[in-house]
Formats: C-alpha cells, structure tokens, sequence
C-alpha cells in the first residue's frame, strides 16, 4: 500500500445546510461513514476532526476501523482551523484532505491522486477542481506556519500544485 493518512474535516457546524451534515443518512450510512469509506481502503488510517456534534460524530464512527478522532476546540473560527488540528496527527508521506460532507469520492479519483507526481495534487473534473486533496507531509510546517486568518486555498494557490 501506498502510505498515506487520510484527514476528515467533520468539525464545523453546517450552518449553510441548516441541519448537522454528517450524520444525514446516505444510503444505508451517514454522511459522515460515507466519507471516511472513500478514503479508508487507501490510507493507513483516517484521522477525523471533529468539534461541532462531537459526541455524535465519534458515536457514528465508533465501528470504523482505523479511524482516529481528534477534537478541534477552535472549531468555530472555521476550515482552516480543522485543517491544522487534522494534519499536526499525520504520520504517513502525504496525506489526503477532504471535508467530510464530501461522501461521494470515487475510489479511481483516490487511486489516480495517489499515483500523480507532485507535492499538492487536487483532482479536476470540467476544469473544476475537487477532493480529496493530496498533500506532501513535508509540506505540514509550512501550513502550521501560516497565519490563522489564512486559508488552505490561499496556501495552496501561493505553492502550487498539480491535477
């Protein structure tokens, strides 16, 4: 296996959706389930930023296997506070970002992200861009360095990247 952690941001507080996103049903899973799965057979383990519905979250995902939970206590100062909780706990070469609202990645999209060169990898469809992003660890300190009104996107635009 290629080795590489998979970081699930489940910490923010789904105002847009005026609901609590990851635990909607998906078939016969969550939201939430339905993320982590997408990432699971490819990565070593899969780190889960939680906050917001904490307890839930971690009850929704008490039977997944590999599945670390993190706690985001700034979670309401937003994304990019989740980013930087998630991938202080990496261990593996690179790492996969992806929101966990995000259910339905498909494994060729994360197996293709896992074969291309390149420090940031973020797959691209009709010109848009998606997730999961794929991330180089080496890359960690500089993103913890960033400010915290930054945002991954910013970073990410700054360094560059491949699709």
């Amino acid at each position: 296996m290629n080795r590489c952690d998979g970081v699930v941001l489940a910490a923010g507080m789904s105002r847009r959706a005026g609901r609590f996103k990851m635990a909607l049903p998906l078939g016969d899973r969550t939201v939430i389930e339905a993320s982590v799965a997408s990432l699971a057979p490819f990565c070593e383990r899969v780190i889960v930023v939680v906050g917001w519905q904490e307890e839930r979250v971690r009850e929704l995902l008490a039977g997944c296997e590999g599945v670390e939970c993190v706690t985001n206590p700034d979670y309401a100062e937003g994304m990019f506070s989740s980013v930087r909780v998630g991938i202080a706990h990496v261990r593996s070469p690179r790492f996969f970002l992806l929101p966990g609202d995000q259910p339905l990645t498909q494994p060729e999209t994360v197996r293709r992200l896992l074969e291309a060169e390149g420090e940031i990898v973020i797959p691209a469809h009709g010109g848009r861009k998606g997730h999961p992003v794929r991330i180089a660890s080496h890359l960690i300190p500089e993103i913890l360095a960033e400010p915290t009104t930054a945002t991954l996107r910013d970073y990410i635009a700054g360094r560059g990247y491949a699709t």
